[in-house]
């Protein structure tokens, strides 16, 4: 949305496109792989959006698409920061406001910190897929019930399906769980989570290393993210078993980097010069004490394809040049 209806540059040899799980350095593949995401997410939109904005026009009831009104956006507010984020160009009406929800932990119920208490120096592991992931397969849940029953932390599993014949001692199943209190408890190792913005956040804010196992939409995109930093170890939920799982809570525990890698990030998000929330609330309140920032938008808006690409200056300098070409050749032969 930002790139197609905000008109934010983004290059494709260090832009990933959205949803390619590509690095911001990329290899020579790898940024074929990103110019042809381009080329197909903008064929995907003009056709998509095309379908979308004619039912968008009838239910506003005048000639607009849904893009054109994205686009008369005065300030657009991201949800992302640079400790999540690549560097890429931005537009002085972008906003980055990543991590506007997070808050200090704060203290858990008496049953909860009995628990968390009980494991010792080993700490806890947090497992949550999400709100909207109530529960697995029958058999998936096995796979990963009988994983966390061999590792020596104490596991705090939100979950609302049948509980695991495999479940072993060590792990609790809550239908609900307090994440960010508990991502913020000294005793918290690692988070499994499915890849949400928010779940991420509140890990970068509270400093613990991830395992990402993504579902859908942009959470393998962001998981993606967190790997190349370092933060994260990124496994497939389809071909997921015991071993892998595992496996990637000993390393993620084990190896001091990912927890070192986070903290950076963490310190990224905490030092700022005024929080995310106190960011987004003043643009706000400047867009309305100005009347509008019509003054941060770029010409770019105004601007068809075209021209927005110079593709009508590159054909008339490559006219020119024929020209000039044609010209030459002519006067050599005429002077043969």
């Amino acid at each position: 949305m930002e790139r197609q209806c905000g008109q934010l540059p983004s290059p494709p040899s260090y832009v990933p496109a959205t949803l390619s799980e590509l690095p911001n350095f990329m290899t020579f593949t790898q940024r074929i792989n990103n110019l042809l995401s381009y080329i197909i997410q903008d064929l995907f939109f003009s056709t998509f959006w095309g379908q979308w904005d004619s039912y968008y026009s009838e239910i506003l009831g005048k000639p607009t698409t849904f893009c054109e009104t994205m686009g008369k956006a005065e300030i657009w507010l991201i949800r992302t920061y640079w400790d999540f984020d690549f560097p890429r160009p931005l537009l002085p009406n972008f906003v980055f406001v990543g991590g506007l929800h997070c808050r200090p932990a704060k203290p858990l119920s008496q049953e909860l910190e009995e628990f968390v208490q009980s494991s010792g120096e080993h700490g806890i592991v947090i497992f949550s897929l999400g709100s909207l992931v109530k529960n697995l397969a029958a058999e998936k849940a096995k796979v990963i019930a009988e994983a966390l029953g061999e590792i020596p932390q104490k596991v705090l599993w939100s979950y609302a399906g049948e509980q695991p014949k495999t479940l072993a001692s060590n792990t609790k199943l809550y239908k609900w769980l307090p994440q960010n209190d508990l991502l913020g408890h000294p005793k918290t190792r690692v988070f499994i989570t499915h890849g949400g913005t928010n779940s991420i956040y509140e890990a970068i804010y509270h400093g613990v290393p991830m395992i990402g196992i993504p579902l859908f939409a942009d959470q393998p995109d962001s998981m993606a993210h967190m790997k190349t930093k370092g933060a994260a170890v990124v496994l497939n939920f389809d071909t997921l078993n015991k071993q892998d799982l595992v496996n990637a809570i000993n390393t993620v525990i084990n190896d001091t980097s990912y927890k070192e890698n986070v903290l950076k990030l963490s310190r990224i998000q905490h030092d700022q010069p005024m929080s995310p929330v106190d960011r987004a609330v003043f643009w706000i309140e400047f867009v309305m004490r100005h009347g509008g920032a019509q003054h941060l938008r770029p010409a770019a808006h105004s601007l068809s394809c075209y021209q927005y690409h110079c593709l009508d200056v590159i054909a008339f300098l490559f006219i020119c040049l024929a020209i000039i070409v044609f010209v030459s050749k002519k006067c050599c032969m005429f002077c043969c």
